[in-house]
């Protein structure tokens, strides 16, 4: 057995799972069990990561990972290779390997509206940079080009259209090893009414609830009452609206803050998108927290989850 020994922090980039997720993992499925240093700091031996990454390929399909997560570890190479035979036989591994090439692969892709080789990249995409490098370093700057790329006429509503619906099933297939359970805090998602881009939105939503939030996704342009409907329906502790387009829209600031007079005063507001800084007085008077950034959002989020913000 390899005596190389692995932080926390570096299982959750070489295995694309959040830390939440392999805490949710290991202490309630027992999947793997790491040794602990003095301080009580967990560390992962190379086995046990393997074993995670395993873990991680065979619940992207559908596996429940109350099912799989005490086979033994040569079981679940064979379920791999079983559930992947033309992949792990056939198919020669990507060349792209920096967020630059994924990006320009994706992008083509979309170009061409050829939804297989857009999921091609983004999986190839995710295996090399793990669930965050992919959102942050590829999802999310491709989100960006297609919004620029449409505006200057350079591509059309319908690749537009075309990037959303394929971006939001790989967002949902990838998001599903971190569902969280019954007690992890809401988060609705969407973007409010006149914005029609929901890119942004379906990027968030996936980061969330890789961050372990029960993410709620409500999709582009909602009216207030019905977000805030959401809201108390599902008990939500916030909301992330994403502001991409348009910047100038003049019904926006009376429909932000319609919404927070909506909103249960202990409800907070986060927003994000390219569009933002167009509506920061508006965001400011109503007290709406503003992401700079996906590595903001975390943070955010981050701070949102803990115990002293809840219901």
């Amino acid at each position: 057995m390899s005596s190389a020994l692995f932080t926390i922090n570096a299982v959750v980039r070489r295995t694309g799972l959040s830390v939440h997720v392999i805490r949710i993992w290991e202490k309630r499925y027992g999947a793997v069990e790491p040794t602990r240093t003095a301080t009580n700091r967990r560390l992962y031996s190379n086995e046990q990561v393997e074993r995670l990454m395993l873990l991680r390929e065979i619940t992207q399909t559908g596996q429940s990972i109350g099912y799989v997560a005490k086979l033994p570890t040569d079981q679940l190479k064979k379920l791999v290779a079983t559930t992947f035979p033309t992949e792990a036989a056939a198919k020669p591994r990507p060349t792209a390997t920096t967020p630059t090439s994924f990006l320009e692969t994706c992008l083509e892709a979309v170009k061409a509206l050829d939804a297989r080789a857009l999921e091609q990249g983004l999986k190839h995409a995710e295996t090399a940079l793990g669930a965050q490098g992919m959102l942050q370093r590829v999802a999310a700057p491709l989100a960006q080009t297609i919004g620029s790329l449409w505006r200057d006429g350079t591509i059309t509503a319908a690749h537009e259209h075309f990037a959303s619906s394929a971006l939001r099933t790989y967002l949902a297939q990838a998001a599903r090893p971190f569902a969280s359970g019954a007690n992890e805090p809401v988060l609705i998602v969407a973007t409010p009414a006149g914005q029609l881009h929901e890119l942004g939105a379906l990027l968030v939503g996936a980061l969330a609830a890789n961050l372990g939030w029960h993410v709620t996704y409500l999709g582009a342009s909602l009216p207030a009452p019905e977000i805030a409907g959401a809201v108390l329906q599902n008990r939500a502790r916030a909301v992330a609206l994403s502001l991409v387009y348009p910047e100038d829209d003049p019904r926006m600031e009376g429909e932000l803050t319609r919404l927070r007079e909506l909103l249960p005063p202990d409800v907070k507001l986060v927003v994000g998108g390219r569009a933002t800084g167009a509506y920061r007085a508006t965001l400011a008077k109503i007290g709406a927290q503003q992401a700079k950034d996906l590595t903001h959002l975390c943070s955010i989020l981050d701070e949102l989850r803990k115990p002293s913000f809840s219901t």
